[in-house]
């Protein structure tokens, strides 16, 4: 059954970015607010801010957006390269599927900070299996935790997509992650530390903990300046 207002709403999208590149010049203008507006994100994300110092090395990091929720989940070992990347979609579909225009949110967890409370053994596992692989099995296990629905899908040859088990996947960090129990639960409490904090007041667009940050991208003027 054909959902019209659905239909309507892209009729309406398209047709929109039409007008906004219909000539040379509304082009460029185009080109302008958003890159500068998916840099002022990417800042967001990994600069220093607060007293904090900026955003580095190995993360898990989850992009909200309003009614949907937490959309997708993911992790870089390159904290200050992939999150500037991430709302330009240099390399990364999310950007290209959900525009940074409209995320509510992004949780930032810098994961590595939390292994010092975590048991001997799972230290010593956390050195063998090597920073990789263990991101690998905290954003599995993240995954399973919050079902994010961009994670739940791949896409295949024929130009659409194909669920993704992730409960029976045999992927390096989905075998691995059995064996950091307690890593995970000190991450999930830290992620959910980050996931409650609200939005803050005034001007301010993030919000900081010990191990992480939340940006609110909704608090960046989407305008150019001088328009």
């Amino acid at each position: 059954m054909v959902d019209q207002q659905y239909e309507d709403a892209f009729d309406n999208w398209r047709a929109s970015l039409h007008s906004l590149v219909s000539d040379v010049s509304r082009l460029a203008l185009w080109q302008d607010r958003r890159y500068r507006f998916a840099h002022q994100v990417g800042q967001l994300l990994t600069e220093p801010m607060a007293g904090a110092s900026p955003t580095t090395g190995p993360v898990l990091y989850g992009v909200f957006i309003p009614g949907a929720g937490l959309c997708y989940v993911g992790q870089t070992q390159d904290a200050g390269r992939r999150l500037r990347d991430l709302p330009v979609g240099e390399s990364h579909h999310l950007a290209n599927t959900v525009p940074p225009e409209l995320w509510e949110k992004v949780v930032v967890l810098r994961w590595p900070d939390l292994v010092s409370s975590a048991p001997a053994g799972e230290q010593d596992a956390v050195e063998e299996m090597g920073s990789t692989v263990c991101g690998l099995a905290l954003e599995h296990l993240l995954q399973l935790a919050t079902t994010p629905p961009l994670n739940s899908r791949r896409r295949d040859n024929n130009g659409a997509w194909r669920p993704r088990n992730q409960i029976q996947s045999r992927s390096q960090g989905a075998i691995r992650s059995a064996a950091l129990p307690e890593l995970w639960k000190l991450t999930q409490q830290a992620w959910n530390d980050l996931v409650t904090l609200t939005e803050p007041a005034g001007d301010v667009a993030v919000r900081m903990t010990e191990v992480g940050r939340v940006a609110f991208p909704a608090r960046i003027s989407p305008h150019v300046p001088g328009e």
